[in-house]
């Protein structure tokens, strides 16, 4: 269905993408795992999760193939690659425009809620990143990449694990400070609070619609990235808070940038992440904005 791995789409921690084409036509994303990476449970964690989801935000697993030594998923084909591209790119931002970005932003919040309370478990997927969220020919964002995701019972507030997982910038801090709090599906609140940081606001020129959605994202990010995971709103909260009045909203307390995490947007614009949420909650707080 690759043609014997011809086309590549790209390179990720646990193994290579190519695209692909099955019989009927039908074009799919085939990822390849490193065997040499040790990635069974990876592999596991993937076809064990995914093939519980059923959601219009979340990639879909088509099939997946094992012989020998090889493993492979097979995805629906995402045309419009990954949010990576396009928030890291003024190009495509400002081609989209701020109400396609904050459509992006309710289909990824309505995808890791499902994830959280929408199946009969519990799936968190601590790896929620701009990466591991694909966009269709449409730009509807899909929540991908179970390699580290998790399933635990519905009834299970906190959840136990070895060792820390995630990728730096948007891992929750309660995964490397255990005096934070337990660990639950809070974690990937926090991750998508820094996935809403990344979107990388620029002012300019927007309409009064476009500065209520922008605000809207802001408040929401400064909630999502708080220290404290007991401070955290889950996702359903989330999207209550995207979707109501702007006025009803409630400030958030400053404690979300009391640690020194490094975080990618430091990487990709060497910007300071605590300086830059500062002025940014000053500035909406004095309705500046």
């Amino acid at each position: 269905m690759t043609g014997s791995f011809k086309e590549k789409l790209g390179e990720g921690g646990n193994g290579s993408l190519f695209k692909g084409k099955l019989h009927s036509g039908h074009h799919v994303a085939v990822k390849l795992l490193d065997k040499s990476k040790g990635n069974d449970q990876d592999f596991i964690n993937e076809v064990a999760s995914i093939r519980r989801i059923h959601h219009a935000n979340v990639t879909k697993l088509i099939l997946f193939c094992v012989e020998r030594s090889k493993q492979a998923l097979v995805y629906d084909f995402m045309s419009n690659g990954s949010l990576d591209k396009i928030i890291f790119s003024e190009e495509n931002t400002n081609t989209l425009g701020w109400k396609k970005m904050f459509d992006i932003v309710l289909g990824v919040a309505r995808g890791i809620d499902y994830l959280h309370q929408g199946c009969e478990m519990q799936i968190l997927h601590f790896d929620i990143k701009p990466h591991n969220i694909l966009l269709d020919e449409n730009f509807i964002p899909k929540v991908s990449d179970f390699g580290l995701a998790k399933l635990y019972s519905v009834d299970d507030s906190f959840v136990s694990l070895t060792a820390a997982r995630g990728t730096i910038g948007y891992i929750a801090p309660e995964l490397i400070y255990k005096n934070l709090g337990g660990i639950s599906y809070k974690a990937d609140v926090y991750s998508f609070g820094m996935l809403l940081m990344e979107m990388d606001i620029e002012f300019g020129d927007v309409s009064d619609d476009e500065k209520v959605m922008v605000r809207k994202m802001i408040i929401t990010s400064f909630w999502c990235i708080q220290l404290l995971p007991t401070n955290r709103p889950s996702m359903g909260e989330v999207l209550k808070m995207l979707e109501i009045d702007v006025e009803l909203f409630e400030m958030p307390p400053k404690s979300f940038y009391q640690l020194p995490l490094q975080t990618s947007m430091e990487v990709h614009s060497g910007k300071n992440l605590n300086d830059e949420t500062s002025s940014l909650l000053e500035t909406i707080t004095n309705d500046q904005f």
